[in-house]
């Protein structure tokens, strides 16, 4: 692999990262709008399902033919619903804590993954996870200001919803490496958003979108949210990973977190104090290592 092609991989992973980087703002300013959970949630998994089925079928025109895969169709969209669980969750988290502190929450997959794979799959982690996890840990109570103003700033509920969506991220992650592999990447991407539309259809009853007027007025943030949250990633993931390997992949990755609290400072207007600017780079560096250790 030439190096062009692998520094076209890199800027592919880093450019889906950032993408997931900057959801937790336009949420904030959607509910700034007064737009609700339902109506954010929801236009954003039924656009981004039109999208990526709209752009599997423009793709695939001569290769439509029925062909045999591993899974059925209907597990991939029941893997699916974990990502509208993330939506659901994590954006519940935004309307309650800053998005600075949300998106650490989110990054708490780190060590909820480990603990998954060891209790689903027997699969124990190794003394460098355990390590890092706690570092992860520690650098969290710096990132969300807890050590400086304790815990009655921050809403316990909105902590619960994080690591609820945490959790909820882990196990996509989980599935989706062991689920549908030989599908396409659009018509995966696609049917793991179908089932993401389900649950947040089922679970929010977003009745307000039968209006043509929210959607007129919500159209921007939805396109927003649909494009950086549900397709331009995947594609780029897609793309980017088999050219930069999976431990590079996952550093890299993490810029997401770096992106979402400088959008919450410098568009937001957030208070991101010394310390908790110290957690993040702290957690970014235990990430970092962690991957490379395990690719030595």
């Amino acid at each position: 692999m030439s190096t062009f092609v692998k520094i076209k991989g890199i800027a592919a992973v880093t450019l889906g990262a950032a993408s997931f980087g900057i959801l937790s703002t336009f949420v904030k300013k959607a509910y700034k709008q007064d737009f609700t959970l339902a109506e954010v949630t929801g236009t954003q998994v039924l656009l981004g399902a039109a999208f990526l089925w709209l752009a599997f079928f423009l793709t695939n025109k001569k290769t439509l033919t029925k062909k045999k895969y591993t899974h059925p169709f209907w597990l991939i969209m029941l893997c699916g619903m974990s990502t509208g669980a993330v939506s659901i969750l994590y954006y519940r988290c935004v309307e309650l804590v800053p998005a600075s502190i949300a998106i650490v929450l989110l990054m708490q997959y780190i060590w909820i993954g480990a603990l998954l794979e060891w209790l689903l799959f027997k699969s124990p982690p190794s003394k460098v996870q355990v390590i890092g996890s706690i570092f992860v840990i520690f650098g969290t109570l710096l990132s969300t200001g807890i050590i400086e103003r304790g815990t009655e700033t921050i809403s316990t509920t909105g902590i619960l919803y994080g690591l609820s969506a945490a959790t909820s991220f882990s196990l996509f992650i989980i599935l989706n490496g062991r689920v549908g592999n030989d599908y396409p990447v659009l018509k995966k991407s696609a049917l793991m958003i179908t089932g993401a539309s389900i649950l947040v259809m089922l679970v929010l009853t977003p009745v307000s979108l039968l209006s043509l007027g929210t959607w007129e007025s919500i159209l921007p943030y939805a396109l927003v949210l649909s494009l950086f949250g549900t397709v331009i990633p995947p594609v780029l993931f897609a793309y980017g990973m088999p050219k930069t390997g999976y431990s590079l992949g996952s550093i890299l990755s993490s810029v997401e977190l770096p992106v979402a609290v400088m959008m919450s400072y410098f568009v937001l207007h957030e208070h991101v104090s010394p310390l908790q600017w110290s957690g993040v780079i702290f957690i970014l560096i235990v990430i970092i290592l962690i991957n490379t250790y395990k690719r030595k």
